[in-house]
């Protein structure tokens, strides 16, 4: 089985609209050259990347080369880790008004930023006095998150602001806010100090980052990313207790064995309620279900693949 190298960064840069579509092809070119599978988000503000290869010199060749085409910008901090399957089908790019979705394409990163290194981060959180701000979405938090960290209850990123609004703290203690990569951070940090927030910091790199260095620390339970790998543990490995619902696409954790052909999957909470009803969603994939409901006494073959529900 091949070991697929995997890389998350992004970078805001001013890119003209109507280059858009060639700088697309161009990525899309070079990614073929180097057997590259990932999604790229591409905005008129910069690059946001998750990528992965089974030769991890071929990626690092093809991120030094995405680089130089861009004209060397700041990168966020590379944030490296390993997959024993194909975190992706293939290699995708996206055009989107913005790399990270709130819905203020007028925040764009310049200049000094209050990043926090994972030492500098680790040592605010023995502080009394400070607040620490969950970003994600409500199912990466349930997932893991840092110790007393407040959970907004959002279900996309462009409710943040709104969540943010209602958020009863002092808005003179230092606030310290985090996400999987640091991306939405960018972002979130802009809208805070509009609302009135007067210290807010971010986490370098994000979770990813500081886990790579204090991986058995402050955050608890594993990280949610966005790829079949659904989350990594502490050691950025991927995730023995999570996969993706065959039935639904949501976060599955609930372990059964397919009624058709036995294969072992995970089933999320709304679809394992199903089961009591309709048993054939106790199923590994929507194949499997599919063929028990019209033959429930019948066993078929396995169903090996990674993307089930899609």
């Amino acid at each position: 089985m091949s070991l697929y190298s995997v890389q998350t960064f992004y970078f805001f840069k001013e890119l003209p609209e109507t280059q858009l579509l060639s700088v697309r092809a161009w990525l899309l070119g070079h990614a073929f050259y180097k057997n590259i599978l990932g999604l790229i988000i591409l905005g008129k503000e910069g690059l946001n990347c998750t990528l992965a290869c089974t030769q991890a010199a071929d990626l690092d060749q093809f991120v030094i080369d995405l680089q130089s085409f861009f004209g060397n910008p700041e990168f966020s901090t590379i944030k490296k880790s390993d997959s024993d399957k194909p975190p992706f089908r293939r290699f995708v790019v996206k055009i989107r008004e913005e790399i990270v979705t709130l819905g203020r394409p007028e925040f764009v990163p310049q200049g000094e930023r209050r990043h926090l290194s994972p030492a500098d981060w680790h040592q605010m959180l023995e502080q009394e006095d400070v607040v620490v701000v969950d970003t994600r979405n409500d199912y990466e938090y349930e997932i893991g998150t840092f110790e007393n960290a407040i959970d907004l209850n959002i279900k996309e990123f462009s409710e943040f602001p709104d969540k943010i609004a209602k958020l009863d703290t002092d808005k003179s203690k230092p606030h310290l806010i985090f996400c999987t990569g640091g991306i939405r951070c960018e972002k979130a940090i802009f809208e805070m100090e509009k609302q009135g927030y007067e210290n807010v910091y971010q986490l370098e790199g994000g979770i990813l980052n500081y886990m790579e260095q204090f991986p058995e620390e402050k955050f608890k339970g594993e990280c949610f990313v966005f790829d079949s790998r659904v989350a990594v543990d502490k050691d950025l490995k991927p995730s023995q207790n999570f996969s993706l619902c065959p039935q639904c696409g949501e976060v599955g954790s609930l372990d059964i064995v397919c009624l058709k052909c036995d294969e072992r999957s995970k089933l999320c909470k709304a679809c394992m309620s199903l089961t009591k009803e309709k048993p054939e969603y106790e199923t590994c994939s929507k194949n499997c279900r599919y063929h028990y409901a019209r033959d429930p006494e019948t066993k078929g073959p396995q169903q090996k693949q990674f993307y089930h529900s899609q």
